[in-house]
């Protein structure tokens, strides 16, 4: 059986800088990996490669086994490969309910004609409905998501995503910016995806890393430096010193 998301080789130069160093990597279908890393180790940009932001200098993306290396980012999302971002990406004036009935209209092919489907799209609504109650969100349904606390903006994200019926999905830093009180909702939020999901979470919060995934890969310069339970990365020694600090992680 192929992996859900597989990475063979790949790399990415601007000028005479190496941001991606040859890396490969695998996920199984339901896994639950972290990417971790300091400050400049090419997170961002590998997670760009993925989902077609960036075209590689070399290598490959393979999804369900299929090679996506030169769709369009559109076009990966299509096939299942979603993403969130690290900056907060909400349509500021809309409400959550109609964010999501938008998302969940576009996922069903029918997204340029949003605002006369989407309110008689009966499967929209109720995916829209769905997603409102599985993230705790119906209190703020109906207000505009500008002037939703950041941590609930952060969780419609999430929920975003999920309307778009991913295979895989990219959770680039979901804490970020979520203040400490917030954020075991973030976790419990990601606790409760659907387990036949494929999920890559990027993060800094090392307890969130420590308490969702069961394996982590860590990037340094560009280049895979350790991959492995997340036991393991914990006590690994090289990965202390480079990132967790001399400490480790508590």
């Amino acid at each position: 059986m192929s992996a859900a998301l597989e990475v063979r080789g790949l790399a990415c130069r601007f000028g005479g800088l190496v941001a991606t160093d040859n890396v490969s990597l695998s996920l199984a279908r339901g896994a639950r990996h972290a990417l971790i890393g300091p400050n400049g180790a090419g997170k961002t940009t590998f997670v760009n490669l993925l989902t077609g932001v960036l075209r590689p200098a070399s290598g490959m993306v393979l999804l369900d086994g299929r090679p996506v290396t030169h769709l369009s980012k559109s076009a990966r999302v299509r096939r299942g490969l979603v993403r969130t971002f690290q900056i907060s990406q909400l349509f500021a004036q809309l409400t959550p309910r109609e964010s999501l009935a938008l998302a969940a209209c576009e996922a069903a092919g029918e997204g340029g004609a949003f605002w006369k489907a989407a309110a008689r799209h009966a499967e929209a609504q109720n995916r829209a409905s769905e997603l409102l109650a599985a993230f705790e969100l119906d209190a703020d349904a109906d207000r505009p998501a500008r002037a939703l606390p950041y941590g609930r903006q952060r969780l419609l994200e999430i929920a975003l995503a999920l309307a778009c019926k991913p295979r895989v999905l990219l959770l680039d830093e979901p804490a970020a910016g979520v203040p400490e009180h917030e954020r075991h909702a973030i976790l419990a939020a990601l606790d409760a995806l659907p387990k036949d999901i494929t999920i890559l979470l990027i993060e800094h919060d090392m307890d969130l890393v420590f308490a969702f995934a069961q394996r982590i890969t860590v990037l340094v310069s560009g280049a895979v430096f350790a991959d492995g339970p997340a036991a393991d990365i914990a006590a690994d020694p090289r990965v202390r010193a480079v990132y967790l600090g001399e400490g480790g992680h508590g």
